[in-house]
């Protein structure tokens, strides 16, 4: 089980994070993106004005432009416009706060973690808890932030290499939606790597390179064998996995749990929420978006493909469902 209590706590925070190692998850998930002096903070996006309260902070109102992620005119504060101490004076806040109500009665309370600080969270709760809390950090928009200068991967080698982390049997698995910094990192790194997979279009690097292959072809038999040379897990949309029609009902399963089994791959799709808005119309309580669904049943189904594992928002259920199992 993956990711953080964000069902429960705004997400990216180390309470989110502790609080998902508390409630059985194996793994806590750093999304990294970097500073403008080349720290890697956690954060869901580049563009911060969603996750922080940024906007309420009149030194920073200049900051605020548009550019051009992966194909994608975003307007607002991004992180690599800062350094490490102007971030440290933001405080987090509820992504989702229509979905998760909730949750903004936390928010304004967490700083902006480093990777630094959840490396160290995870040994902290490693030796309270008595089991290993891995850490699972994901190279958010990697040609993004190589093109600004700011390449997250030699980053992110020298801290695992620093944290005696680089090395077989380490807790820790490194992702990626794109391949190319995927395949350089198997070159340094001794942990598991995960090639994360959209429901849909391709690799930015891909299309940045004029490679037609999308994320569909990856999950075919073939692509699954292309994978496996250079990672160790797919990380899938649940869709691509259980598609759903045109109304969000399920379709039936995909082969792709037992082609990449046979590829050699674990397969750890994502992200498992809750809320009806997130769930297959099958599972939904409601016609309301915020309102909980039959989570447990969806993990039920998941489950019985056989998936390896499972990145979700809610880990106490996501580990009852596996307990159950």
């Amino acid at each position: 089980v993956i990711r953080g209590a964000s069902g429960y706590r705004p997400e990216h925070t180390l309470t989110a994070y502790e609080l998902a190692a508390r409630m059985g998850a194996d793994y806590i998930e750093p999304d990294l993106v970097s500073t403008k002096d080349g720290v890697l903070v956690s954060r869901h996006e580049p563009e911060i004005g969603g996750t922080t309260d940024v906007a309420e902070h009149p030194e920073f109102a200049n900051r605020r432009t548009t550019k051009v992620v992966d194909g994608q005119r975003l307007t607002g504060w991004f992180a690599e416009d800062f350094t490490l101490a102007e971030l440290k004076t933001l405080r987090a806040k509820e992504r989702i706060p229509d979905l998760r109500p909730g949750n903004t009665a936390y928010d304004g309370q967490d700083p902006i973690p480093t990777l630094q600080e959840v490396i160290d969270l995870s040994k902290r709760l490693s030796r309270e808890l008595h089991r290993p809390i891995g850490i699972a950090p994901e190279t958010k928009h990697p040609s993004y932030f190589r093109r600004a200068g700011l390449a997250i991967e030699p980053r992110l080698v020298a801290q695992l290499t620093a944290n005696g982390l680089n090395r077989p049997g380490a807790k820790v698995v490194v992702q990626s939606f794109e391949v190319g910094n995927l395949q350089e990192l198997d070159e340094v790194l001794q942990v598991r790597l995960v090639q994360l997979i959209d429901s849909s279009g391709a690799p930015e690097d891909f299309k940045e390179h004029g490679d037609p292959r999308t994320y569909a072809d990856m999950v075919t038999p073939a692509g699954l064998r292309d994978v496996a040379e250079y990672a160790d897990v797919i990380g899938p949309d649940t869709t691509v996995l259980l598609p759903q029609d045109d109304s969000d009902h399920l379709t039936g399963p995909t082969t792709v749990v037992a082609d990449a089994h046979a590829a050699g791959l674990q397969v750890v799709p994502y992200t498992v929420r809750a809320e009806n808005s997130f769930l297959p119309a099958d599972f939904r309580s409601s016609p309301d978006p915020a309102r909980h669904g039959d989570v447990m049943g969806y993990f039920r189904l998941l489950l019985d493909q056989g998936i390896d594992g499972v990145f979700s928002d809610f880990p106490d259920l996501a580990v009852q469902a596996r307990d159950e199992r």
